[in-house]
């Protein structure tokens, strides 16, 4: 591995450095992103506190600690929000009353003794078998996950064919700390985390990440997209991000 130059910068009394993977500032670690789809600088604090950043192939490192630089009291305040939020997500547990999302509405847990079938959701209640408590989470991960793969794919279809993008598959899988991307050949992928949010903040994801296919970055023009089709997407943007966290914990 070579060594990595030192920036002549200073930032808060630290030595500021890069690389093509990570990029330190502050004593901040970013993620280093580069697309030769990008046209604009653009920061990410996940909802863990992790930071990244994606910019165009052509851009000089220098760029990338000047920009992060100029929005370094951005990144702190949102730093301490995901702190702050990640503090309000208890671990669940598979007991009787535990209450579980899907699609914005909570269900109250009841473990029963006999059933064909791991786990159903009826009269208001999941219905846990007794026997299967042990594989509580991995059994209700994949219902949620079959469940997610029905709902997004309807949605995909009726607000793909409104918006004018194509998409050629649906995916329903664990995206880390992303609520959805939008990757090459038309592949739009979703957390199934995702199923249960409200179906309002739900379907702001999916218009989200279709108006990628159109714009890769969070341009004007991809904003205008999402606003086309969602005029209140401010309101469902602001949700997610104060109650995202709601869906953590399992």
């Amino acid at each position: 591995m070579r060594h990595l130059p030192l920036s002549p910068i200073r930032t808060g009394g630290k030595q500021t450095r890069t690389s093509d993977h990570r990029l330190e500032v502050d004593g901040l670690s970013f993620e280093v992103h580069r697309s030769d789809r990008r046209k604009t600088l653009q920061i990410t604090v996940e909802r863990t506190g992790a930071l990244s950043i994606v910019a165009p192939l052509q851009a000089a490192d220098q760029q990338l600690v000047e920009f992060v630089e100029e929005k370094l009291l951005w990144v702190h305040t949102k730093i301490e929000e995901k702190a702050r939020l990640q503090q309000r997500a208890p671990i669940k547990e598979f007991v009787d009353g535990e209450g579980f999302l899907y699609l914005g509405k909570s269900y109250r847990l009841k473990l029963v003794e006999n059933q064909l079938v791991d786990l159903s959701l009826r009269n208001g209640r999941f219905c846990l078998r007794k026997a299967s408590v042990h594989r509580g989470r991995e059994i209700l991960v994949s219902w949620y996950t079959r469940r997610a793969q029905d709902w997004f794919e309807r949605q995909v279809t009726e607000q793909a064919n409104r918006m004018g993008v194509s998409v050629k598959e649906v995916n329903v899988q664990d995206l880390g700390y992303r609520w959805g991307s939008f990757g090459s050949g038309g592949r739009v992928s979703f957390h199934w985390k995702a199923i249960l949010l409200p179906p309002r903040i739900a379907q702001y994801v999916v218009i989200h990440e279709l108006a990628h296919g159109l714009y890769p970055d969070h341009s004007v023009n991809f904003w205008i997209k999402v606003e086309q089709h969602l005029p209140d997407w401010r309101w469902r943007k602001g949700w997610l991000a104060e109650n995202g966290i709601q869906v953590e914990g399992l």
